[in-house]
């Protein structure tokens, strides 16, 4: 397979403000902060047309309570990401209803699944939620700010972007593994920055 990409859109932006709204309705009980990251949230870089959202929480037991509240809103829950992941909670919303797909709002098991090209173009967005004050929370936003903030390293990802959009892959995950050794360079890099200009 390969990695499609789009030019960016501002749509994306819109498209982020509307969910992260709806996600207000849904679990704003929870007092949640809600963030754009992700390559859509940057000005001007190409991207997959999935709207990456970090939703952070101020505390890991609230996690759960967000479960059966999303779920109702159709948005389908990987739990079997659980186990790697623990400190997190992700789901995936899609254009339409997950029925119209045939796949379950909850995903337990690699069988449960979806294998067809057909659901992932229709992912809308994917909804990460974790606990504010975590590691994993500052690296998603440090990095975003970085790539932000520098636009000789947002050059040199886009670059890198258009040269893997060329090549054939099994799955995403490979193609995500593909983009690993520039994405830790440069989250070590983002996270010093962040912290720095953070105690200003």
């Amino acid at each position: 397979m390969k990695i499609r990409f789009e030019k960016y859109d501002n749509n994306w932006v819109n498209s982020f403000h509307n969910i992260k709204t709806e996600l207000l309705e849904t679990i704003g009980f929870l007092k949640p902060k809600i963030e754009h990251i992700g390559s859509t949230s940057i000005d001007g870089l190409s991207a997959k047309p999935i709207i990456d959202i970090l939703v952070g929480l101020d505390f890991e037991y609230d996690l759960d309570k967000t479960l059966e509240p999303l779920m109702k809103e159709s948005y389908v829950y990987f739990e079997i990401f659980n186990e790697s992941m623990p400190y997190r909670r992700f789901f995936v919303k899609h254009k339409v209803s997950p029925i119209e797909l045939s796949i379950p709002k909850l995903i337990r098991t690699p069988e449960d699944i979806p294998s067809s090209t057909i659901e992932h173009s229709q992912r809308l967005a994917h909804i990460h939620i974790l606990t504010i004050d975590s590691e994993h929370w500052t690296r998603h936003i440090a990095f975003r700010d970085y790539i932000r903030a520098f636009p000789e390293v947002k050059k040199e990802y886009q670059q890198l972007k258009e040269n893997l959009s060329k090549q054939e892959w099994i799955d995403g995950n490979e193609y995500n593994m593909a983009k690993n050794n520039f994405i830790k360079r440069e989250e070590k890099k983002a996270i010093d920055w962040y912290e720095r200009i953070s105690k200003y």
